[in-house]
């Protein structure tokens, strides 16, 4: 960027307060324009070129092959976010969830508060497409005066009458304004992407926190079945103790069992009513007048290939949002190097004056005048220096910020990916383990009526037979909050080919 080193001072062309000729005032212009256009030939500002990603990587370690404009040493053209499926969370196929997502984006109120912004920043992008147009203004006034001379004499009051009207107009010869307005125009996108993004996220913590409400349904349909069992347990031993088959320990051992069981149902039934109230919020409603229909029953998993393109995170509305930050940033220093050369101004005025308002529009009472000048700051202590030194530490900053993001983005997907990977692994397994504590119990109990083993026994294998199904609960919730993660962090679904696999 070549800056100027030697400073112009301010030089009016003509003195649009006085009337002149028409040949001078043309004069004047010609004069003004051509030294503005020598200037502009020898070092017009323009906004440096934005730096690629370096340092990202062309494709991921293990998952990903391909990251198709990430890592390819161009920003390419970000996307504005609206590339995400309207209704992502579909894959789920849960009709309720498709219904509470649905009510998200007409309530939620961290969303208005993000449309809001939009509309601000589009607003000052109109300012911006306007500030180049010319400007005019028209007055009309009348005064009457008089004027005391000496010997206390008063002059007879004089009346004046005055109609004009003013244009003026700034050219855009060094580009500040048509910057501006590229600065403008990314700031809007990157609004736009936030609110897309704040939409995805929105999205994702709704299902996220409908799979804790199901998981906490189900435990407490599991925990409801098991009160059942342990009442009927504790009402044959206390027959059997009655009838002097079994020892009072087995009484007591099946009344802690019972009330144990009645301990997690109540912490069950408060995590679920804690979790619908946060939807609530979620949706803008107030939780006492919202509820969820009980199902008890978690969605069915989604498949999930082995291998992902990596230019799905093109779709992410967060990294476009930074990159057209990074964009605004470089067109700023452009904006703020502008301001060494001198500004140019057109001017043209004309109106009427008369000492009566009948006979103002005549023209012997016809006034104009044109002119243009040439102004450019002389010193100002480095300001202008300290304001182009700031645009480029900015730039610098916001372009670390939407590198640390892709590589971010990056170390999400591979986690979630190895995640959903081994939490199928971890479904299976616990599936594996609860059937066999299942019949290890089915075991144990006949075995304790036929007498061959103590109470003990029985309440271990019971314990460990609800601690499994419990934990089989769980593993299946991490599972589906692992895919939940994995579609916001690829901004949606994927497109599973023949070639892709299911993770096992």
């Amino acid at each position: 960027m070549f800056l100027p080193k030697r400073h112009h001072t301010a030089m009016p062309i003509s003195d649009p307060t006085h009337f002149v000729s028409p040949p001078r005032t043309a004069t004047a212009v010609t004069l003004s324009l051509a030294i503005a256009a020598l200037l502009s030939a020898c070092a017009a500002p323009h906004a440096p070129a934005v730096p690629a990603t370096e340092g990202v990587p062309d494709a991921f370690t293990a998952q990903f092959k391909e990251t198709a404009g990430v890592g390819s040493g161009e920003t390419g053209n970000p996307a504005s976010g609206s590339t995400v499926q309207s209704d992502w969370w579909s894959v789920f196929q849960d009709p309720e969830l498709n219904a509470l997502e649905q009510q998200l984006l007409i309530g939620n109120e961290n969303l208005k508060l993000i449309v809001a912004q939009v509309a601000s920043a589009r607003a000052a992008l109109q300012g911006s497409d306007r500030a180049g147009q010319p400007t005019l203004n028209a007055s009309l006034g009348g005064t009457r005066s008089a004027a005391t001379g000496s010997g206390n004499n008063t002059a007879s009051p004089l009346n004046a009458v005055s109609a004009n009207a003013t244009a003026s107009w700034e050219p855009d010869l060094w580009g500040r304004l048509a910057l501006a307005t590229q600065n403008s125009q990314a700031t809007l996108r990157a609004s736009e992407s936030d609110l897309a993004a704040a939409r995805l996220s929105a999205q994702s913590t709704l299902a996220q926190s409908y799979f804790s409400l199901r998981s906490a349904e189900a435990q407490q349909a599991l925990l409801s079945e098991s009160l059942q069992a342990y009442q009927r347990a504790l009402e044959l031993t206390q027959a059997r103790y009655d009838s002097g088959v079994a020892a009072r320990t087995d009484v007591l051992q099946a009344q802690a069992q019972l009330e144990s069981a009645r301990t997690q149902a109540s912490e069950a039934a408060a995590t679920r009513a804690q979790v619908e109230h946060a939807i609530a919020v979620l949706l803008g409603k107030a939780p006492s007048v919202f509820s969820i229909p009980v199902t008890a029953h978690l969605p069915d998993p989604v498949s999930v290939p082995n291998t992902l393109p990596g230019a799905l995170l093109q779709r992410r509305p967060d990294i476009a949002a930074a990159q057209f930050r990074v964009r605004a940033a470089y067109a700023q220093i452009g904006v703020t190097d502008a301001a060494y050369f001198p500004s140019v101004t057109l001017s043209a005025s004309g109106g009427y004056s008369q000492s009566s308002l009948a006979n103002l529009l005549s023209a012997p009472n016809l006034l104009w005048s044109l002119g243009a000048s040439l102004t450019e700051n002389v010193f100002d202590a480095g300001v202008r220096q300290q304001a182009s030194e700031t645009a480029r530490a900015t730039a610098a900053q916001t372009t670390a910020s939407y590198r640390s993001l892709v590589l971010t983005a990056l170390q999400e997907v591979e986690d979630n990916l190895v995640l959903v990977r081994h939490l199928n692994h971890e479904v299976q397994s616990q599936t594996a383990a609860w059937q066999a504590n299942v019949r290890t119990l089915e075991i144990t109990n006949a075995q304790y009526q036929a007498g061959t083993v103590g109470y003990l026994s029985v309440t271990s294998a019971q314990s460990a037979a609800l601690s499994s199904q419990i934990t089989l609960i769980s593993v299946q919730t991490r599972l589906l909050n692992a895919t939940n993660v994995l579609l916001k962090n690829t901004a949606g679904p994927w497109n599973t080919g023949p070639e892709q696999r299911p993770a096992t």
